[in-house]
């Protein structure tokens, strides 16, 4: 079992109420209160800008050159993609320019900044790549439901398919192999780091879905 497994099963209480969360059954299930929906978004672009460093992060500070080609490919499909489904559902929503782009800040956005920054400062590609694995593997999970069908409504359609699919699920092992591999062999104060940062990413996962409820 390697470190990614390991620590998913010492987080695993915490990584499930996430991925079981009342928000993505109501996502799933097309009953999402909009109001609940555009709080979580607009919380959710807040982050955007410091993921998107802490990618650069792991581009700069990886050790491999094939791996950081992937990483650096991944960097440009959140900046396209992904960035360009904040504006059109905030279109789609109504929401002002200045809740774009200055809204007051929940606890837990609040936290994964300073999380996502805190990683990024580190200069550890392990440490960087602890956070990053957290916020796409755990959507992963909570996005792939083979038994379910997407909802009608696009905005929850489009935010659910941009984390699941063959592609997607390359990333994530990606991302697991890749921990496993830097993470082999650490003394303890490093693999105590790499521990911190990925069960902090976690615990913030489940605080904002729970925010989106305010």
């Amino acid at each position: 079992m390697g470190t990614s497994e390991k620590l998913r099963v010492e987080f695993g209480a915490v990584w499930d109420a996430a991925v079981g969360h009342r928000f993505v059954d109501e996502l799933w299930d097309g009953s999402l209160d909009p109001t609940v929906l555009t709080r979580y978004l607009v919380q959710d672009f807040q982050f955007c800008d410091a993921f998107l460093a802490l990618m650069g992060a792991a581009v700069a500070s990886c050790d491999d050159p094939d791996a950081r080609v992937v990483h650096a490919r991944q960097v440009g499909l959140v900046a396209g993609d992904e960035n360009d489904f904040f504006h059109s559902s905030f279109d789609a929503l109504g929401v002002s320019t200045a809740e774009r782009t200055a809204p007051e800040l929940a606890e837990p956005t609040r936290g994964f900044v300073a999380l996502m920054d805190g990683a990024r400062h580190t200069a550890d590609y392990g440490s960087c790549l602890a956070v990053l694995l957290v916020a796409e593997w755990l959507y992963l999970d909570w996005a792939t439901r083979p038994n379910f069908t997407a909802p009608s409504d696009p905005i929850p359609r489009e935010w659910i398919d941009l984390h699941r699919g063959a592609d997607f699920e390359v990333w994530v092992a990606f991302l697991r192999a890749e921990f496993n591999r830097v993470n082999e062999g650490l003394g303890p104060a490093a693999a105590q780091r790499v521990s911190a940062f990925f069960g902090e990413a976690v615990g913030l996962e489940l605080a904002f879905f729970d925010a989106a409820y305010g």
